[in-house]
C-alpha cells in the first residue's frame, strides 16, 4: 500500500496519476462535505475545480510542505480535507461580503469534516467548561448542543426547560465564554476573519501586521476570478521617536521576504496561529501549526497570549540570543504582542532593549 509520503513526493512531482488517484479524490471528499453545508455547487465561482485548483496553487508555492507539517496522528486525508476547508472559508468569505461575513455556528460547522477534527474540537469544549468553571447546567447545554449535535429542541425536551431558556443559555455561554476563549488562546475573531481574510485590521490582529485581503500569488497562477479578492490593505502607523537613531525599521506590510529575511509574529503556545500575523506566517512564510515557539520555515513564533509582559520577557531574550547566534539571518520583528493579546508598545518595545545593540535584529518604527 502506498505510504502517505510517497504520495506527497508524487505531488511534488507533478504525478499525474497520484493527483488524480489522491489529490482531487481527497478534494471531492471535502467538497462534498462542504457542498452540502454550504451549497457551493449554486455559488459563482464555488465549483470543485476552481476550488480545488486554488488550493493546488497554494500547496505548490508552499512545495507542498504544508502537507508534510501535519500532526503524526492525523492521516494525510483528513489534514488535507481540513486545508480545503480553509480554502472554502476563504471563498466564502469574499462571496458573503454583500450581506454578512460567517458566523460562529458556520465555524461550527466547518468542524464536522472528520472524526479526528471533531475530537480535537469536542476537547476544546471541555477546556472551556473546566476552565471556565461552568455550572453543570451551563455544561451540559454545551456538551448537548455543540459535542453531541443535538437541536434546540431535543436538548430542551431533555432538561425539563423551554426551548427559549436553552437558547438563551446558549447564547450567552457563547458571547462571554466560547468566543472570548477562542480569541484569547487561538487568535480567533468570529466573523472568521482569523481563517479567511488577509486585510488585517490593527486593532483586531493579533499582532501589528497588514496585509492586502489576498494571500499574493503569482499572476500567472492565478484564478480567472482572482480579482474579485483584491482590495487596499488597511494602514496604520505609530509616532516616531525623534530622537532615535536612524536606522532601518520593519515594514507596515509584509508581502515577500528577501533572501535570508525571518519573519518574527507573536504566537499562543499552542501554536494555533489562527490570526494576524500569525495567520501570514503559516500562509506565507512556513509557521507550523502546533508549533508555538522559535524558528519555523521562514518565520520565528514568540509567544504572547500566555499571561503579562514578564511571561514574554524570556522568549524575547532566547529569540535574542538565537538571532546572534545565526548572524548570516535578518529578522524583522512585526508589533508582537500588540493586537488581540492586549499590549502596548511601551510594554512590549522595552523587552527588545538588548535587539538594538544586533545588526542582524530590525525593529518595528518607534521601538
Amino acid at each position: 500500500m502506498i505510504s502517505d509520503k510517497e504520495i506527497i513526493e508524487g505531488f511534488r512531482r507533478g504525478d499525474s496519476y497520484m493527483f488524480r488517484r489522491y489529490f482531487y479524490d481527497y478534494c471531492q471528499t471535502a467538497y462534498y462535505m462542504f457542498d452540502r453545508q454550504y451549497d457551493l455547487h449554486k455559488k459563482e465561482n464555488l465549483d470543485f475545480m476552481s476550488l480545488a485548483h486554488q488550493y493546488a496553487i497554494y500547496l505548490m508555492e508552499h512545495d507542498w510542505k504544508p502537507l508534510e507539517d501535519r500532526s503524526p496522528q492525523v492521516s494525510l486525508r483528513t489534514w488535507m480535507v481540513n486545508g480545503f476547508r480553509f480554502v472554502v472559508l476563504d471563498a466564502l468569505k469574499w462571496y458573503k461580503r454583500e450581506y454578512g461575513s460567517l458566523t460562529f455556528e458556520d465555524y461550527l460547522k466547518s468542524f464536522d469534516t472528520s472524526h479526528d477534527l471533531r475530537l480535537n474540537f469536542n476537547k476544546t469544549i471541555q477546556e472551556i467548561c473546566d476552565s471556565m468553571q461552568l455550572d453543570s447546567k451551563s455544561r451540559s447545554i454545551l456538551d448537548l448542543l455543540l459535542v453531541k449535535g443535538f437541536k434546540t429542541k431535543e436538548v430542551a425536551e431533555m432538561m425539563g426547560i423551554t426551548p427559549s431558556a436553552v437558547s438563551q443559555r446558549y447564547n450567552m455561554l457563547k458571547e462571554n465564554y466560547i468566543i472570548p476563549y477562542f480569541k484569547k488562546y487561538f487568535d480567533m475573531d468570529f466573523d472568521m476573519q482569523e481563517l479567511m481574510d488577509a486585510e488585517v485590521s490593527m486593532s483586531e490582529a493579533s499582532d501589528s501586521f497588514s496585509l492586502p485581503e489576498e494571500m499574493p500569488m503569482p499572476q500567472s497562477a492565478r484564478l480567472d476570478h482572482s480579482d474579485i479578492h483584491r482590495g487596499s490593505a488597511k494602514k496604520y502607523s505609530f509616532p516616531r521617536q525623534i530622537f532615535m537613531e536612524k536606522k532601518r525599521t520593519t515594514p507596515e506590510r509584509i508581502q515577500e521576504l528577501a533572501p535570508g529575511e525571518i519573519f518574527v509574529f507573536g504566537s499562543n503556545l499552542r501554536g494555533m496561529h489562527g490570526g494576524g500575523a500569525a495567520y501570514a506566517a503559516y500562509r506565507k512564510f512556513g509557521a507550523v501549526m502546533g508549533q508555538g515557539v522559535g524558528l519555523q520555515g521562514r518565520s520565528y513564533a514568540i509567544p504572547t497570549m500566555q499571561g503579562g509582559v514578564e511571561t514574554i520577557k524570556p522568549y524575547v531574550d532566547e529569540f535574542i540570543v538565537f538571532a546572534k547566534d545565526h548572524p548570516e539571518l535578518t529578522f524583522l520583528v512585526t508589533r508582537i504582542g500588540c493586537g488581540i493579546a492586549g499590549f502596548s508598545d511601551w510594554e512590549i518595545s522595552p523587552l527588545f532593549e538588548a535587539a538594538h545593540t544586533v545588526e542582524n535584529i530590525i525593529l518595528p518604527e518607534g521601538w
